[in-house]
């Protein structure tokens, strides 16, 4: 938790881009795993929440009435029984004080709060639910059903929000680098760890254990496997085999920001011929986005800018053919690329994307794309001062995409089919890493870089 005097700042700054009425912003419930007294573990607090209350406790709304410029947190204090199981901890009001709030209340109160502000046909704020409690909470307190609330979720609040956590304060980014640190560690573990016969779960394991005892949690659930091609793969029981590539996708959370990486490496610590024509493209395509990304250019554009250097070099490997421009055009170049460059990151590992990633990706000017693959790019904006972005190109040979394509024609005159077949046990590779958009570039968070160039991976992986 930062001091009081961010919270006070934020809640203020939010007063003002959302104008007037009611804001509600909920705090997140314990979520049980398999019965109501064994939950998921860590706790894990609303975002926006977080953002403008600061406080981890389960069971609180934040309340900010604009009109009367009051404050108010709401939340019952747990009672003798709690304390005896899980130990004391501080009143609502004690919590409201930390952060800079004047108010406290009962859950109770705030059903009152709400008749009130409906009576006088005030306009009650809130951002789309995700969660099924919260849900139902939203229908008692307001009468809208869960199927409306998405829609029904308050514009102006959603925009208020994006625009506040897309910028990245300095203390934000600080904590991001500290995450980033963790995530160095989970990476270059896994990369010692993994050699032919020891399993893709020890591995997994190792990357998990790794952020629980240096960080919180994982930022998301960790994907290790030797089928790079499958994009979120799970980590499996299957032993690594010599001669495959091992993709290692993860991130930790600490003190509530997010660090997401990805490396893909030989099993045997060595790279074949084959695997290094296809990882120095990835490799290429990276680095170009290090050199492009700064404040007023579109992630949109880079993201093209790489699909056709991908399609260039694919074309001096035989895999692809035609005219460049045109086999882009056509959407070819997802048969090996069918996501997006990047997202956004932040206290959510893909930040704020339940609010609606046409507000946090993009804008009036840039909108997504219907074409597969690049549908599947979740920023697409320009980029400003202090944004914290993922670079994560990659290739992929995904034998029932190939297959597809193949029965269908699609794409027929820009892709070598015949070639195509003999990858098909390929896998994949993604490079991914976590960029700050800086006043005249970008650069990449965390003081340590996990080895991504070949002749680094191989160096390291011989320790």
């Amino acid at each position: 938790m930062f001091g009081k005097e961010t919270y006070i700042r934020r809640r203020a700054e939010l007063k003002k881009l959302v104008g007037n009425g009611v804001i509600l912003l909920f705090g997140n419930n314990e979520a049980p795993a398999n019965y109501p007294a064994n939950a998921y573990s860590p706790f894990r607090q609303d975002s926006s929440f977080l953002y403008f209350f600061g406080q981890h406790r389960d069971g609180l709304v934040g309340v900010i009435d604009v009109d009367n410029d009051t404050e108010t947190l709401i939340g019952d204090d747990i009672d003798i029984e709690d304390i005896v199981w899980f130990g004391s901890v501080d009143s609502v009001s004690n919590l409201a004080s930390q952060v800079g709030v004047a108010k406290s209340g009962p859950m109770k109160e705030l059903k009152s709060i709400c008749n009130e502000a409906l009576r006088l046909h005030r306009k009650v704020h809130f951002l789309p639910p995700y969660r099924f409690d919260t849900m139902i909470q939203i229908m008692d307190l307001l009468g809208t059903h869960p199927s409306q609330q998405r829609e029904a979720a308050s514009l102006e609040l959603i925009k208020a929000v994006v625009k506040m956590r897309s910028t990245k304060e300095a203390q934000e980014v600080e904590a991001i680098e500290r995450a980033c640190e963790v995530g160095y560690q989970m990476h270059t573990k896994a990369m010692l760890t993994a050699k032919p016969g020891v399993t893709e779960r020890f591995v997994g394991g190792i990357v998990d254990g790794t952020a629980r005892s240096l960080a919180s949690k994982v930022s998301f659930a960790t994907i290790f496997s030797q089928h790079g091609e499958i994009m979120h793969g799970c980590p499996s029981a299957a032993p690594l085999e010599a001669g495959r590539l091992a993709l290692c996708d993860a991130g930790c959370e600490l003190d509530d920001y997010c660090s997401d990486h990805t490396r893909t490496y030989p099993v045997t610590g060595k790279f074949t011929q084959r695997q290094l024509d296809i990882y120095k493209i990835v490799e290429e395509c990276h680095d170009y986005a290090l050199k492009v990304a700064r404040p007023g250019v579109r992630w949109y554009d880079v993201h093209m800018d790489i699909c056709r250097l991908m399609t260039e070099r694919l074309k001096e490997l035989g895999l692809m053919k035609g005219d460049t421009e045109e086999a882009v055009r056509a959407g070819a170049h997802a048969m090996f690329l069918p996501h997006g460059l990047g997202h956004m990151m932040g206290m959510d590992v893909h930040d704020m994307e339940g609010l609606g990633q046409q507000y946090v990706g993009f804008d009036e000017e840039t909108q997504p794309s219907t074409q597969f693959g690049t549908n599947c790019l979740r920023l697409g904006r320009r980029l400003e001062e202090n944004f914290v972005v993922t670079d994560e190109p990659g290739i992929y040979f995904i034998p029932a995409l190939i297959d597809d394509w193949r029965s269908k024609g699609h794409c027929e005159e820009y892709l070598n089919f015949e070639l195509l077949d003999t990858y098909k046990d390929f896998g994949g590779i993604r490079i991914e890493d976590d960029l700050l958009i800086t006043k005249d570039g970008c650069r990449f968070l965390g003081k340590n870089r996990i080895p991504y160039h070949p002749a680094d991976v191989e160096e390291f992986m011989a320790k």
